[in-house]
């Protein structure tokens, strides 16, 4: 009778112990991928709490495929360790290094954009003042006679706005009736 090992031995552990800190890292640039993200689309706390609640759903799948796949199954804490060294150690050089370098990145595109674009934008800005000063024209225009014309309600007793209350109406005017 052959009975499987229930037990990993201490090269195997240690050779979980790195294979965890290299997926470590790797979680580290998909935090990347997430930080980019919110470096290109700012964004309030509340899609950046559901992009956190989303990282540690992946982070949660990924930690139960790494132990079925690579360890049989068996859920050890130092998975979760090495995680989280590889974690810290890729967000400390490599990372920090693609954050920067992508921001600056980001900040020379984002300033071509601006210097290729800026003739429109002033032209745009040009037609815009034109066309705000022709509509607040119109505007004043159409809206002085209706301010003018009062509409009248109705004085019919059927109406709610015309319930007598103790057969006294408090704090109504008759709009409807003309002295």
């Amino acid at each position: 009778m052959n009975i499987p090992e229930t037990f990993f031995s201490v090269s195997e552990e240690l050779r979980l112990f790195g294979l965890s800190c290299i997926f470590g890292a790797l979680l580290g640039m998909c935090f990347d991928l997430f930080r980019a993200v919110r470096l290109i689309f700012r964004h309030n706390w509340l899609l950046t709490a559901v992009e956190d609640i989303l990282f540690m759903g992946l982070y949660a799948v990924f930690l139960t495929a790494f132990a079925s796949a690579a360890a049989r199954g068996e859920m050890r804490f130092y998975y979760v360790v090495g995680n989280f060294v590889g974690f810290v150690l890729y967000l400390a050089t490599v990372g920090s290094l693609f954050i920067r370098t992508a921001g600056k990145l980001f900040s020379a595109v984002k300033w071509i954009f601006r210097v290729a674009t800026s003739p429109f934008r002033k032209c745009f800005a040009l037609l815009r003042k034109k066309a705000e000063y022709q509509f607040v024209g119109t505007a004043k225009i159409i809206v002085k006679p209706l301010k003018k014309v009062k509409m009248l309600l109705l004085n019919i007793p059927l109406l709610l706005y015309n319930k007598k209350a103790n057969n006294k109406r408090k704090n109504v005017d008759y709009l409807g009736k003309k002295d």
